[in-house]
């Protein structure tokens, strides 16, 4: 492969101003220009999408700057010949602190207070109702590296942290990792559930009616992983009848999260819009996977995160 163009897409823009990108790779000897959509590719050029676009299978590479590929048709890209990497391996730090955030809201009461700020109350919750974080059980269900930068934050925090991984093989940091056919027998202890796998055939709803059944009435489940992992008639359900204590969602089966969805009106569940991995340096991460591979591609090595 020889490189001719590297086309930043305007999908990027749902993560950061394309022109940031543009800029940080403009030290490439391969030039780098914005493109909309619709615009013909060729042999020589590479895409960095948010999400497959029209064309794409036209050009020699195509890089995704999220981690999850799932809106790519791997197949297509294969029989295409075409190149396919994703953002792998860059959001364990943004999404360990994402979920160390949203666990530490749920100990402290934090979301509650700041509901009750916008309504000038000044209340404080049932005697009960707070808890530390430090000794209590967390079950992270994924180890790469998402998992793994929310296990390194759960061990500062004093968490006794436990993990499913499809291998079942030992990870630093976890006490007792499970493997998946024992997903139930995992949660049921902890406070905590993280769920921080990859979307795929496999992990499509796989925390559903039972999983919340096997649960503790006091656990929270916490999804930074894809929407559809989670079966969310089930979740709602779950919240209403006080199968959990709560939820801190970050992704969802439809985004943006319908006006109509139940999950909206529960004070017990904290929700961002898909903005888990987010930093005002997010776009320096991507140009740096960007700029590793472009080199890669001169010297005839195999590419970083090639998913095809």
């Amino acid at each position: 492969m020889t490189l001719s163009r590297i086309a930043i897409h305007e999908s990027v823009e749902k993560a950061f101003p394309a022109s940031l990108l543009v800029d940080a790779l403009s030290n490439l000897d391969v030039p780098v220009e914005q493109v909309e959509d619709g615009i013909e590719f060729g042999d020589g050029d590479a895409v960095v999408a948010f999400g497959p676009g029209t064309g794409f299978l036209d050009a020699d590479w195509v890089h995704c700057i999220r981690a999850g590929y799932d809106e790519f048709d791997v197949d297509a890209y294969e029989a295409a010949g075409v190149a396919l990497t994703n953002s792998t391996g860059i959001h364990g730090t943004t999404i360990g602190e994402t979920v160390t955030g949203m666990m530490l809201s749920f100990a402290r009461g934090l979301h509650v207070y700041r509901d009750a700020q916008n309504r000038q109350e000044w209340s404080r919750l049932p005697y009960e109702r707070p808890f530390t974080l430090d000794g209590e059980r967390l079950c992270v269900v994924g180890l790469g590296t998402l998992g793994t930068g929310i296990v390194e934050r759960a061990n500062g925090l004093g968490m006794d942290v436990v993990g499913v991984r499809r291998s079942g093989d030992p990870v630093d940091g976890v006490d007792e990792v499970y493997t998946p056919d024992r997903l139930r027998e995992a949660v049921s202890d902890a406070r905590f559930v993280a769920l921080a796998t990859p979307l795929t055939p496999e992990t499509e709803g796989l925390v559903g009616a039972p999983e919340f059944e096997a649960m503790r009435e006091d656990g929270y489940l916490v999804n930074v992983a894809r929407g559809p992992v989670v079966d969310e008639d089930a979740l709602v359900a779950s919240l209403r009848e006080g199968e959990i204590a709560g939820a801190g969602l970050d992704v969802f089966a439809e985004e943006p999260l319908p006006e109509d969805s139940p999950l909206w009106e529960f004070e017990q569940v904290v929700l961002t819009p898909h903005i888990g991995a987010m930093t005002r340096d997010y776009h320096h991460d991507i140009a740096e996977l960007i700029r590793a591979n472009v080199e890669r591609i001169r010297d005839g090595e195999e590419m970083v995160n090639r998913v095809v």
